[in-house]
């Protein structure tokens, strides 16, 4: 049956993991994975373009360059007849060498060609307009794109000849086919294209690859915290990274175990405030049942009286200190501060609850200073509150010394209180969590496990601090300072 609840499980566990998986790669395809598609696509094609201009800038120069080349050569033919000159470009054209990469065409101002490098200009005419453009300015014209006449892009430098006396004999007109840089500018795109695909690939790949180790140790962490609440406390993730996933693990494990100790405190807790809360309630209806029976001298009716007496306040004290637990932890503690003589309300405190640690054979011993210790601002009846609590648990814990001493003094800009007991003390390993609420550690004597924990937050509350140590010799060592304040 457990093995088929778990295979039940495993289906809606992995579909959780898709869930999570398809969330964050729609968002990385998103911000991510299209960004960089678009700067490799952009970069292809401001390659390509770039390498279109460059191959046709190229080109042109070349064309250029053999005009100027030609035409500084047949400058030395216009100072002959115009005849002459006409014949001498026709000649030129008909033995020019470069045929082979190019063709040169001798054009009259009519722009009919008269001859060509590849010997075919019967009745042809330019079907283009750069010859008449190129005479009528008297300039190098510059063209590149269909030839009407056979439908083949075309690239044409044309440069006029003028005769000594103004006349125009005609116009060089070289032209090659642009098929060749046409086809090397589109390998070039396919090649980009290419590129930019494999690239786009290789990013996809290896994000993935880091997406899944990202994805997977999440997913873990996710359920594992579904887990914890769902109330599996103290249950760990295994950490498998030393990064931030890593960190977060270990900041759950560390959750987890601290949600789980403060479940089994509290567990104790209130197993503990059961049994103290029984105690006293037995002796009181045991004692009331006995007193309502009638069958009982004077003596044990006092006795009875006095030990209902002693449990009902226990019980007040009890549920005295639950009550200011819970305010402290509503937010709704509060403190009465006013101008008070804290020297005088420690000694009277002493002397009171001294007499009754001598009905329990404990000796408390006051050790008196003349230090100058001024009026502080302070809630009095709180700062007594944790006075007695302090010397309830020194009571509780080290009775068995059979001595308290308790001092108050001045130091500096603070007041020193010091209660000490002549138990057994704390064990090293408990003193950091003593104070830590519903904390008992392994002492049996009967308590909450609050009252420290109430007694720091009003000292705190105070600007002051509450310290506790294992005191040399033996016994603990309870240390209140409070600031002095103007």
């Amino acid at each position: 049956m457990a093995k088929t609840e778990k295979e039940a499980e495993k289906p809606k566990k992995q579909k959780k993991q898709k869930k999570l998986a398809s969330g964050i790669r729609r968002r990385w395809a998103k911000n991510i994975l299209s960004i960089v598609a678009a700067v490799v696509v952009l970069a292809g094609i401001a390659f390509t373009l770039a390498n279109g201009i460059s191959t046709y800038s190229t080109m042109r120069s070349g064309l250029e360059a053999e005009a100027e080349t030609t035409t500084a050569f047949l400058r030395n033919y216009l100072n002959l007849d115009y005849n002459e000159c006409y014949a001498s470009c026709i000649l030129l054209v008909q033995n020019y060498e470069s045929k082979d990469r190019l063709e040169l065409q001798f054009v009259d101002e009519t722009g009919s060609v008269v001859a060509s490098s590849y010997g075919l200009f019967a009745d042809q005419r330019v079907a283009t307009d750069e010859v008449q453009r190129a005479i009528s300015s008297r300039s190098v014209v510059y063209f590149v794109g269909q030839n009407p006449l056979t439908d083949e892009r075309i690239m044409s430098v044309t440069t006029p000849m003028i005769y000594t006396d103004g006349r125009v004999v005609g116009a060089l007109r070289f032209v090659t086919a642009t098929r060749n840089a046409d086809r090397f500018i589109l390998l070039n795109l396919l090649l980009s294209m290419v590129v930019a695909a494999i690239m786009v690939g290789v990013v996809y790949l290896s994000s993935r690859m880091y997406l899944k180790s990202i994805l997977v140790p999440i997913s873990e962490i996710t359920e594992t915290a579904k887990r914890i609440a769902g109330g599996s406390y103290g249950v760990q993730i295994q950490k498998t990274f030393d990064d931030e996933i890593g960190d977060l693990a270990d900041t759950i494990n560390d959750m987890s175990n601290q949600i789980s100790r403060s479940e089994r405190m509290q567990s104790e807790f209130v197993s503990s405030v059961s049994h103290e809360l029984r105690t006293p309630l037995t002796a009181i209806t045991g004692w009331g049942e006995t007193l309502l029976s009638g069958a009982v001298d004077p003596d044990e009716t006092k006795r009875g009286i006095t030990i209902i007496l002693r449990e009902a306040r226990r019980l007040t004290s009890m549920v005295e200190e639950l009550l200011e637990f819970t305010r402290m932890q509503d937010g709704r503690f509060t403190l009465n501060v006013r101008k008070c003589d804290l020297r005088a309300d420690f000694e009277d405190m002493i002397f009171m609850y001294g007499s009754r640690l001598r009905q329990e054979g404990i000796e408390l011993e006051y050790e008196e200073s003349d230090d100058d210790v001024p009026e502080i601002s302070c809630d009095p009846e709180r700062m007594r509150q944790v006075f007695l609590n302090i010397l309830d648990n020194a009571a509780k814990h080290g009775g068995e010394g059979k001595k308290i001493t308790a001092s108050l003094h001045r130091e500096g800009s603070q007041v020193v209180i010091r209660i000490r007991d002549y138990g057994p003390g704390i064990p090293p390993e408990e003193l950091p969590h003593v104070k830590k609420k519903f904390y008992k550690g392994s002492s049996k004597a009967r308590g909450s496990g609050i009252g420290l924990a109430v007694c720091e937050e009003i000292v705190t509350m105070h600007g002051g601090t509450l310290e506790l140590s294992n005191a040399e010799g033996g016994g603990t060592l309870v240390t209140v300072s409070l600031p002095i304040t103007a």
